[in-house]
Parts: C-alpha cells; sequence; structure tokens
C-alpha cells in the first residue's frame, strides 16, 4: 500500500480513541504526529497483552519501518524463509510457498513473525508522546451529537471525533448502527500456546522447525493448527483452530482453556502434533466471532468512527486483522493531516471509509472462505497421498 506521509495539520482537533489495542495505540500515533490533541481510554489497568504469536505481512511492516521501528522489529522477530502445508494425519507436505527474500522482491517489504506483546510495546512507545492515555476507564455511552463520551465513573468527556477501536464487542459500534449489534459465532475456536524451542531442541522430529524457520500448518477436517518460532527462535507459537464447545460465551482470547481436552480434540495427528502438544504446558483459548461487513462506519453527525475490529472484524484465516486495524490508523492520520476547518471532519471520515471499505471487506470475506477450505473434510483417495 503506498501512502503519502502525513504532515503536521494547520488545524489542531481533539481525538478521543476507546481501545488501546494496536489499531487504537497506531491511530494515536498517527493523529498525534499529524498534529491533533489524543486522549485513550482504555478499560483494562494496565496495557499488556496474551502471549501469542502474530504474523506481520509487509503491507504492515511496511509502515512500521515507515514509522522508524525497522530495526527493533526485526530484533524481537524471525523472518520464516517458507511457509508449509501438512497433512494432519501423515505430516506430508501437501503445499509449500517461499517467502524470506521472495517477500521483499515480490512486496518491498519483510515478512515477520513476533509476540503480539512486542508489537504492542513497539507502538505504545512511539504513540506515547502523544498521548493521554486514561486506564481503569470503560466507555458505558456516547453521544454522537455532543461527541461526548461517559465513563463507569460517570466522568464525561467531549472531542471532535470519537474513534471506536474497541474491537469486535465494540460499544462504539452499536452508536454507529443504533442498536444493539452481536457479534455472531464462527463454531470455531482455538487455542493458543507458547512453548519454549529449548525443550523442541531436545527431541531430533522437533529440532528442524527451530533450525530452519518456516510457518507450518496441518491441515485436516473441520481444524488445523498453525505453529512458528518468534522472539528470536527462543519460543514457539501454536495457534489449535477446532470447533468451539460453548465453552465462553463471549469473544475474548484470554480465558484459560483445558489442556487434556486440548490434547484430545487431535487425536490420530501425526506423531510430531502429538510431540508438540505434549510440551504445551497451559493454553487460551479464544471462541471465534464474525460479522457481516458494517456499510457504515462514520455516525451522520461526523462525530463518532470506527477502526479495526469494530467496524471489520477479520478471522485469523487470513492473519490480516492488526495489519488492516493499523492500515486504517494510517490512513487517518494521512486524511487528517490536511484538515484545515471543521466542516472538512465529516467527509475526511466519510473519505477513509470510502478507501478502506473495498479492501477490508475483500479481506474480510477471503478469512471467512478460508474457515471452509482449510477445514475440509477428506476426499476419495486423500488419506495415502504424498
Amino acid at each position: 500500500m503506498t501512502m503519502p506521509v502525513s504532515r503536521p495539520t494547520s488545524l489542531r482537533l481533539h481525538f478521543a480513541i476507546v481501545g488501546c489495542g494496536l489499531g487504537g495505540l497506531a491511530a494515536a500515533y498517527c493523529l498525534g504526529r499529524a498534529g491533533h490533541s489524543v486522549s485513550v481510554f482504555e478499560q483494562a489497568p494496565s496495557i499488556e497483552d496474551v502471549g501469542a504469536g502474530i504474523q506481520v505481512s509487509p503491507n504492515l511492516s511496511r509502515l512500521l519501518i515507515r514509522w522508524g521501528l525497522g530495526e527493533e522489529l526485526r530484533q524481537v522477530s524471525v523472518e520464516p524463509q517458507s511457509r508449509t502445508l501438512r497433512r494432519y494425519e501423515t505430516g506430508h507436505r501437501v503445499g509449500w510457498t517461499k517467502r524470506g527474500e521472495n517477500m521483499n522482491r515480490d512486496y518491498g517489504s519483510p515478512y515477520y513473525q513476533l509476540h503480539r506483546a512486542d508489537l504492542l510495546d513497539m507502538l505504545f512507545k512511539i504513540a506515547s508522546p502523544y498521548m493521554a492515555l486514561y486506564l481503569n476507564s470503560r466507555v458505558v455511552s456516547v453521544d454522537p451529537a455532543l461527541g461526548e463520551l461517559t465513563l463507569q465513573s460517570r466522568r464525561k468527556f467531549r472531542a471532535h471525533v470519537i474513534l471506536g477501536a474497541d474491537g469486535v464487542n465494540s460499544l462504539i459500534r452499536e452508536v454507529i448502527v443504533g442498536h444493539p449489534d452481536k457479534p455472531i459465532p464462527t463454531g470455531d475456536a482455538a487455542y493458543r500456546a507458547i512453548i519454549p524451542t529449548s525443550e523442541m531442541c531436545k527431541d531430533p522430529d522437533l529440532k528442524p522447525f527451530v533450525d530452519h524457520p518456516e510457518a507450518t500448518a496441518w491441515i485436516g477436517p473441520g481444524r488445523h493448527i498453525v505453529g512458528y518460532c518468534i522472539r528470536d527462535r527462543r519460543e514457539c507459537n501454536l495457534v489449535m483452530l477446532h470447533p468451539d464447545r460453548g465453552a465462553a460465551r463471549t469473544e475474548a482470547y484470554d480465558v484459560p482453556g483445558n489442556v487434556q481436552r486440548m490434547r484430545a480434540d487431535f487425536v490420530g495427528w501425526e506423531p510430531r502434533v502429538q510431540k508438540l502438544l505434549a510440551l504445551v504446558s497451559h493454553t487460551l483459548i479464544w471462541p471465534l466471532f464474525d460479522r457481516e461487513p458494517l456499510d457504515t462506519w462514520v455516525h451522520p453527525s461526523g462525530r463518532v468512527a470506527l477502526l479495526g475490529d469494530a467496524c471489520h472484524p477479520m478471522l485469523p484465516y487470513v492473519a490480516q486483522g492488526s495489519a488492516m486495524a493499523i492500515e486504517d490508523a494510517a490512513v487517518l492520520g494521512v486524511l487528517f493531516s490536511r484538515v484545515t476547518s471543521r466542516q472538512q471532519v465529516l467527509p475526511l471520515l466519510r473519505a477513509y471509509q470510502n478507501l478502506r471499505y473495498p479492501r477490508t471487506t475483500a479481506t474480510q470475506l477471503a478469512a471467512r472462505a478460508n474457515q471452509k477450505i482449510f477445514h475440509l473434510s477428506d476426499g476419495p483417495g486423500s488419506s495415502d497421498s504424498p
């Protein structure tokens, strides 16, 4: 994605961002760097993320490098040389894509694997000089006509623009659509776990996954597993997609899972999978929820808008959720670096949606399609195919 670099605006606006995740921090940085005043409201008592990996594709790494994070990103990441698809019960390779130097050659920026917390830390550092952060600050209502939000503590704040970066269970989304709007269960859930690679290196069957970093996916009926190294190959991130038994009722990714049940979900999968799962000491379970693409991201008042999962939640089957949210933030920063009057706010917010909607909707639908493709049942003659 080619984008002009934002410049300081001639008109300073106040933005209130609800949610201090990756998208919210990126928006705080981009809008603050453009010269605006930014307040960020986060319901949690501290800024931290769960123990989980994240894939940073070239469209995202390009932005992070442009923002001066290239060297730090390289230090905390692993650059996979390939992506391999394997058959679930045999481990036979059924697909392979070269990454590494091909990413730089074809897309002009690297492909990285890293820990979500490391990316959150990087964005927090660059956003902090530009934002006033309010922790333990749950937003309970918004008046879109006034641009006013109310916290659970009953404190009120006004802003020229309120941005909802509050995830798939977004309160701000309900302000935009005008009624309660709950996410839809997909029927899938994901176990997440981190394994120390020092333990993997003790097993000759698992050591090659550390020595030759790549993203590996085992694909099977109704399930799949993705594994890749992070943090200079000191840790291996595992994500295990499976049918959801309804263990959790909300879209939260920090719910403790049952390790024995996790292993039982993948009985019959190839021996290396069994060895990896035997190394998992604890896991988190993340029920996957979806939404239809939202036609309107901007309130008619021009005082409230959405970004990231609040308007286009991404299932993890294309690994683009964080990238799309951070791209949203970058576009907002560029557009609002050019604002010269308050009458331009609503047109600029609509321009933001018009620029982003085709791309985010296509990505959202591609993730939904991959859910079905990755979990297809076995076909005739497939069991012995190498």
